[in-house]
Parts: C-alpha cells; sequence; structure tokens
C-alpha cells in the first residue's frame, strides 16, 4: 500500500511538472485528511529514493531474515542498508497507530468485524438480517429492508394476509384493487412462481474492483475519488453491480446485467429478494461452510419463497498467496466434504422448490496469458511497471491473490488449472449423484471461454475481461457478458430453474410508479 502511494506521489510531480510537495497537496486535496506520515514521505521521496526505499526507510516494509527483499521497482544503485539510514537520518518511525486502540472507539471496531466477518448488516435494528442502509454489508448485499423496525417484514417471504394492509416481503405490492376488492399481491404474484437469488460466492461474487483512476495519474481529479467512502465501507467490493446479485447502474467500466435483475424482470414479485453472501481473499475453504451459512444465510423455511442459490467460489479453493501454494490448495476430498456439508445445511434452511446451481472454477491460466506483458495503470506513465512485475512483488511479499496462476512458473500454472478442473469435477459429481428433499441441483462450467469468444466478436480484448488494477478478477465486462451466457444456458437446459414469467409484469410496473416508487 505504502508503494503504490509513494508511486502515485511521484508520478502527480512528474505529471503536472510540479514539486513533490505539491504533488502531496494535490494528492491531499483529492483525497480528504491529511496525516504526519506525509512529512516522513516527503523528507524521503525529495532525495529522489524511489518508492520501495521510501516505504522501507518509513519501517513500513520490512525484510525479514532469511526472505528475500521484496521490491516493485529496480534497487537503487547505492545500497539499501545505507539509504535507509540517511533517509531516517539513523531514526525509526513507528508507521500508524491502529484506530482501534482508542477505548471509545474499540466496542464500534469490534461490532465491525463481528458484522464483516459473519456478513451482517451493521446496521439492523430489528435483527432480520436486512438493512436500510447500503454499505458495511446493506443493502447492496441483500434486498433492501422497508420496515427494520419490524422483524417479520424483509425481502423475500411469502406475503402477510397477501399484504392487504401493508408490505411484508417489501417488493413494493401491497393494497387491494378498489375495483373488484381482491389484494393486489394475491392477484399478480399468487401463481407466479416468485422466488429469490442468493450468491455462495468468493471476491469474484463479491466484485472487487479498484478503481484505475486511482492510481492513473493522467486520469486522476476530485471526482476520482467521490466514490471512495462508498468503496472502503463495502470492503472494495461492489455487489450493487455484480454478474449475480447486481441492481444499479454500473459506474465501474461497463454496463450492469445480472440474474437479479432478468429474474425481476421475468417477475416483477421478485423485487428487491436477493443475497450476496461472499467473501474477499482466501476466506473459508476448506473449513466449514455450513458453520458460516448458518450465520450469514437469512431464509426461512417455512415463511418464505424458495430461492435459487449459485455457489461460485471459482478461484479461492485453489488460490493463496503461499510459497508453497499447492500444499495450501483444496484437495478433492475436502471439496466433497465440504461442499456436501453446506449443500445438507441449505436443506434444512431453504424452502421446498429451490435450486441449487453450483459453478465450476475458472481456469486462471487465461490471466497471464493475457496481461503478463502489459503495463499496469501504475507503470503507463513511464511504461516501467508490467503485470508481470507486479505479479513477482506480490508473490515476494506472500499477498498474492493466487500464486499458482499469477507467475512465470508455466508448470505451477498448468498444475494449479489442473487442480481446479478435479474439484470442478467434484461439483459435477455432486451435482449428478446427490439428491435432497427441498431443491433440485446441477452444474455448470464457469463461462469464460464463452465470454473471451462473445466479447472478441464485440471488437473487445480479452486482456479487457480483467479487472486492470489487480490484474486477477472478473472486470465489470466479463460480469455483464458471464449473465448472458448463464442465463442462456440456464434458460435452455434448465428452464424450470426460472419460473413462468408473469403475465402481471406491466400492471404491476404501473402501480408502481402510480404510488411513486414505494
Amino acid at each position: 500500500g505504502c508503494v503504490l502511494v509513494v508511486s502515485v506521489i511521484e508520478q502527480l510531480a512528474q505529471w503536472h511538472n510540479s514539486t513533490v510537495k505539491a504533488a502531496v497537496e494535490r494528492l491531499c486535496n483529492y483525497i480528504p485528511g491529511k496525516y504526519q506520515i506525509i512529512r516522513h514521505m516527503l523528507r524521503c521521496i525529495d532525495r529522489e529514493m524511489n518508492a520501495d526505499v521510501v516505504c522501507h526507510s518509513l519501517k513500513l516494509c520490512k525484510q525479514d531474515p532469511g526472505q528475500p527483499l521484496c521490491h516493485l521497482y529496480p534497487s537503487p544503485k547505492v545500497s539499501w542498508f545505507s539509504t535507509f539510514f540517511k533517509a531516517t537520518d539513523g531514526g525509526s518511525f513507528m508507521g500508524f497507530s491502529s484506530i482501534c486502540a482508542f477505548p471509545l472507539l474499540a466496542n464500534l471496531c469490534e461490532k465491525i468485524k463481528y458484522v464483516i466477518k459473519n456478513k451482517l448488516p451493521f446496521e439492523d435494528f430489528d435483527g432480520d438480517k436486512f438493512s436500510t442502509f447500503p454499505t458495511l454489508r446493506g443493502y447492496h448485499w441483500r434486498g433492501r429492508d422497508c420496515n427494520d423496525k419490524n422483524t417479520t417484514v424483509y425481502p423475500g417471504r411469502r406475503p402477510d394476509n397477501w399484504d392487504v394492509k401493508s408490505d411484508s416481503n417489501c417488493n413494493g405490492i401491497w393494497g387491494v384493487d378498489p375495483k373488484d376488492g381482491i389484494p393486489y399481491e394475491e392477484k399478480f404474484c399468487k401463481d407466479a412462481d416468485s422466488q429469490g437469488v442468493v450468491l455462495l460466492g468468493d471476491s469474484a461474487g463479491a466484485h472487487f474492483h479498484i478503481p484505475p483512476e486511482w492510481m492513473t495519474v493522467t486520469q486522476m481529479s476530485v471526482k476520482s475519488f467521490a466514490n471512495l467512502p462508498m468503496a472502503f465501507t463495502n470492503e472494495l467490493d461492489w455487489p450493487q453491480f455484480s454478474e449475480i446479485t447486481g441492481f444499479l447502474n454500473s459506474t465501474i467500466g461497463g454496463w450492469t446485467d445480472s440474474l437479479y435483475l432478468r429474474l425481476r424482470r421475468r417477475n416483477r414479485c421478485n423485487h428487491r429478494d436477493l443475497q450476496n453472501i461472499s467473501q474477499n481473499g482466501i476466506m473459508y475453504f476448506p473449513i466449514n461452510i455450513a458453520a458460516y451459512l448458518s450465520f450469514s444465510l437469512a431464509r426461512n423455511q417455512l415463511l418464505d419463497n424458495p430461492a435459487i442459490v449459485i455457489y461460485a467460489t471459482i478461484g479461492n479453493d485453489v488460490c493463496n498467496g503461499n510459497r508453497d501454494t499447492l500444499a495450501h490448495m483444496t484437495t478433492p476430498k475436502e471439496m466433497l466434504s465440504n461442499v456436501v456439508q453446506a449443500l445438507r445445511y441449505l436443506d434444512s434452511r431453504l424452502p421446498n422448490g429451490s435450486h441449487v446451481i453450483l459453478t465450476g472454477l475458472v481456469d486462471g491460466r487465461f490471466l497471464w496469458d493475457n496481461l503478463h506483458d502489459r503495463y499496469h495503470p501504475l507503470g503507463q506513465l513511464n511504461r516501467d511497471i508490467t503485470y508481470s512485475q507486479l505479479y513477482s512483488f506480490l508473490n515476494c511479499l506472500q499477498v498474492s491473490p493466487c500464486s499458482g496462476w499469477l507467475t512465470p512458473n508455466e508448470t505451477l500454472r498448468n498444475l494449479t488449472s489442473e487442480r481446479a478442473l478435479q474439484l470442478s469435477n467434484v461439483l459435477k459429481e455432486i451435482a449428478t449423484s446427490e439428491k435432497f428433499a427441498n431443491f433440485d441441483i446441477f452444474y455448470m462450467d464457469f463461462p469464460l471461454r464463452q465470454t473471451a469468444e462473445e466479447w472478441q466478436k464485440m471488437g473487445g480484448e480479452p486482456w479487457q475481461l480483467i479487472e486492470p488494477v489487480d490484474g486477477f478478477h472478473p472486470s465489470q465486462i466479463a460480469a455483464a457478458l458471464g449473465t448472458s451466457i448463464t442465463w442462456q444456458k440456464v434458460l435452455h437446459e434448465w428452464p424450470q430453474v426460472l419460473g413462468k414469467e408473469n403475465p402481471f409484469n406491466d400492471q404491476i410496473e404501473a402501480i408502481f410508479k402510480d404510488q411513486g416508487g414505494h
């Protein structure tokens, strides 16, 4: 993080032909809040050291005994130790103090840690796992609550007494038609096969994204950081634009198309019935997924509508930042045990008539093949940092999102893909052999190859399907195209999963507009 910030400061000075101090002031004007660390950075950068040297001199980066020295830029001609010593005048810098160390903030920090760990809303007054606040696992992740003071009112439930007096399921349909005395919910939704969509995923499902304009100085302005508070309170995820649960128009380099939006268009009664239960990084595999779900899933088997559950952990079971990455990958035996256990838990929670789709793992060799020799956003100004260099830097630090794929070692890339295929075959076998009482189960490959083919037919390049900053996750374009491919497969091969199209959609929309978008 330090290396990225110092690199941006250096490039801002270069691009605007200004001093480093002026560049720091410019960046501070973009991002609210100035920190003591800036003064220390200034002292070092003014000595014309590169970002690696500055961050090591501040003691924000370190070299562990016996470990290689990790750096993004070429080493300076003078020795590292000499450079560090001069930069700090022989002193030391203690780094950032934890904000959670303050007694008044300790409880708040613990609550934030709890809700993030368990994928729950920070602000949920009635405890039904739905919120009226967008971020901190709020309604960007689940349908928006329409009464956060009543635990029996939430998206996805079957209507209470056909919602004659109030909207118990937050789909905007309630009251009685004065022409015939029939409740609108009964008239429009009784036989509509209403169902929600639930994603159990990893960082790709959460839709991890770091805006490239945050570190591309030729594009940087005050507007570049306008969404920074929202991004951080969403853990740098953008589920509101994702391919499974997205519902807002995208502002991150593409258009929004999602399984939820398509289900909603098919049946307007499905409004707000979505849950994105996804986690960044190396998360709960190969540990007990059922225990994880018991905290996070919001579905009442007796009171709620059925759901389509998408199980899409497309990389986490083979991706980690360890040097002995193969030893830390999920084994086929672990995969079988964990997924079957999770499915059994779902069978105890999902209403009858639900569906589960298991998505296979991606073939991540696509990443290196299409990005390794291209310039990263941080290297575009001076043409000095490629994705290959970035991957090596992250691997050295042991914080790579996927050491097995983001590596020049072709043998390791092939072995990682081989394990991914083995785990996908486990999922395929589960879908074929396992039976459950309350849902049917299907398997589909992750549609990366078809997505790339479709994009190239539209005149695009394969590298545009990958997030530009991390060089790892699917981009917004890939998400939208993937939705279309997934939808067509399900529509043609398993049409019963999607339910029938509601013939009353136009009438529902008309009432919705008359109510002022309730």
